[in-house]
């Protein structure tokens, strides 16, 4: 099976329109829309947004010092 390239697809309009009809569908109660991974690509599904190791372990820091300070 010939599949065109990633950018020929996420530019074609009717990835767009299938996409807004997911979407709607998705606020239906109940509902459990289905997207394929290059659907959920287009959302920014797939966004690094985690914490950095340095900001995981200052925040870890700050809690432990709020900790002993509750307990006086």
């Amino acid at each position: 099976m010939h599949r065109p390239p990633i950018d020929a697809e996420t530019n074609n309009p009717d990835i767009t329109e299938i996409i807004q009809e997911k979407l709607l569908d998705a606020e239906i109660p109940g509902f459990q829309a289905e997207f394929d991974p290059l659907e959920a690509e287009r959302l920014g599904a797939f966004k690094e947004d985690a914490l950095s190791e340095e900001d995981a372990l200052d925040s870890t820091i700050d809690h432990t010092a709020e900790v002993q300070d509750e307990r006086g």
